[in-house]
């Protein structure tokens, strides 16, 4: 069935041959688009010779008439999306409070979150809302990459991860670490210059690589006296390497006007990494058996992974994927119809796959059709809330060191629901000073120039 979803997306991408004035080379008057998000639908169609001059307009209408009418019913996605009235925002903090309540379970009980039992160990909340993340961030990255220069692309994502990065590491290393080094012996000494202490943990951990989990052994300590049970102070921090691995890759797409011009690579690359997926689908005991993504072989660039540390080819596989469904609707949104008969079988397909199986394969794309559906269709005020104030980030890297944090205190010993309603809250008292002190005076400095 998925296979078939792929064969038919790309007989809908496919050029239609023109008939009439167009056919011959006879010159289109242009019109500025009405359409808000910024595709390469146009650089694309430049490109080959049967569709010289053709309005996006006039493609869009072409491809309308060759897909049944219940499936093209209603605007498409770049005729709907709007950069300043969408839901993204929302989206995007939801699912980063969706990872503090997935990691409730584990690092206060030591139990697995529910998601993976109720799904027999397919997904979680918190993974689901990862994959979410780099979905929206493959429809975002791609975006901003075909329309800035590599300097000025490869700066702003620098702005947008590493400075808000190295404040909480400072936080952690400097301020809660210390606090709860003297809450187990009542001293601080021994902290400072212990051989996995607040100033190794920095280093190690200063570009998104998590070369060092505990400080000082605190968490060490927590876990023998069956307080805490992870062995990191900030483990979400995992997927800082492959979301920026992601970005290195959409640099070079961008850099070799892939993105502008040969869109159906990426369409192509999206299939492969597919057919990986159902592939080790195939190997699994089940399609409803949890699979091992952590497994495969091991990337490390020589000079990369003194930084990032080493990736594993696996995870990457799986959430390039996703990456890469971002980049899709992005490149294809004059192609992507919204409407609420999709939206209906995306959502039947996302359930359905956590209950049957074959979740990743069929119910990860279905995920990224419904994010977009949710992101174009919320009432207001959805599109407008956190639109300008983006507190996701800073509620996925402070979440884990608060729970952690509440867990050594052995706060967890109240109840999972006041322990994650302490979580959640203090989480929130760190994000936004985050966001408005940090991350926001930050972003200021994307169209900075030297004098």
């Amino acid at each position: 069935m998925t296979f078939a979803y792929f064969v038919y997306l790309a007989y809908c991408v496919m050029p239609l041959p023109l008939s009439g004035p167009d056919a011959k080379g006879l010159p289109v008057e242009s019109r500025p688009s009405r359409i808000s998000v910024p595709t390469a639908s146009t650089a694309s169609h430049a490109a080959a010779p049967a569709e010289a001059g053709a309005s996006s307009q006039e493609k869009t209408t072409r491809h309308r008439r060759r897909c049944p009418r219940w499936a093209f019913s209603g605007e498409t996605l770049a005729e709907g999306f709007s950069s300043q009235k969408n839901a993204i925002g929302l989206l995007r903090l939801l699912m980063a409070v969706a990872v503090v309540v997935s990691h409730s379970s584990p690092l206060g009980y030591g139990k697995p979150d529910p998601g993976d039992i109720s799904t027999g160990g397919q997904i979680n909340l918190g993974r689901l809302a990862v994959f979410g993340f780099f979905i929206l961030s493959g429809f975002l990255i791609s975006r901003s990459a075909m329309h800035q220069s590599i300097g000025r692309y490869t700066w702003a994502r620098a702005l947008r991860i590493a400075p808000g990065l190295w404040v909480c590491l400072i936080f952690t290393a400097c301020v809660v670490a210390p606090l709860l080094y003297y809450h187990q012996m009542h001293t601080t000494a021994g902290f400072w210059h212990a051989g996995n202490g607040p100033f190794s943990y920095m280093k190690a951990n200063w570009w998104t690589g998590l070369g060092q989990f505990d400080i000082s052994n605190v968490i060490a300590t927590a876990r023998k006296w069956h307080h805490a049970f992870d062995i990191g102070f900030d483990g979400a921090l995992w997927s800082l390497p492959y979301e920026i691995a992601c970005y290195f890759i959409v640099g070079v797409l961008a850099v070799t006007k892939v993105l502008k011009s040969s869109r159906r690579l990426i369409l192509f690359i999206a299939v492969g990494l597919w057919i990986y997926l159902l592939d080790d689908l195939d190997v699994a005991a089940s399609w409803r058996a949890p699979q091992d993504l952590d497994g495969g072989f091991t990337i490390g660039l020589p000079v990369v992974q003194g930084y990032m540390g080493p990736l594993q080819s696996t995870q990457f596989a799986y959430l390039g994927f996703a990456f890469t469904l971002g980049m899709l609707l992005q490149l294809y949104a004059d192609r992507v119809p919204v409407n609420r008969v999709l939206a209906a079988a995306a959502a039947a397909l996302f359930v359905g796959t956590m209950w049957v199986g074959a979740f990743y394969v069929v119910g990860i794309p279905a995920f990224a059709y419904l994010l977009f559906w949710l992101a174009l269709k919320l009432p207001r005020p959805f599109p407008v809330l956190w639109h300008d104030n983006d507190f996701s980030y800073g509620i996925y890297i402070y979440g884990f060191v608060v729970e952690q944090a509440l867990a050594v205190m052995a706060f967890n010993r109240h109840g999972q629901l006041a322990y994650l309603m302490a979580s959640l809250v203090g989480t929130l008292a760190l994000a936004v000073p985050s966001w408005f002190l940090v991350e926001k005076q930050a972003m200021k400095l994307k169209r900075w120039k030297l004098k």
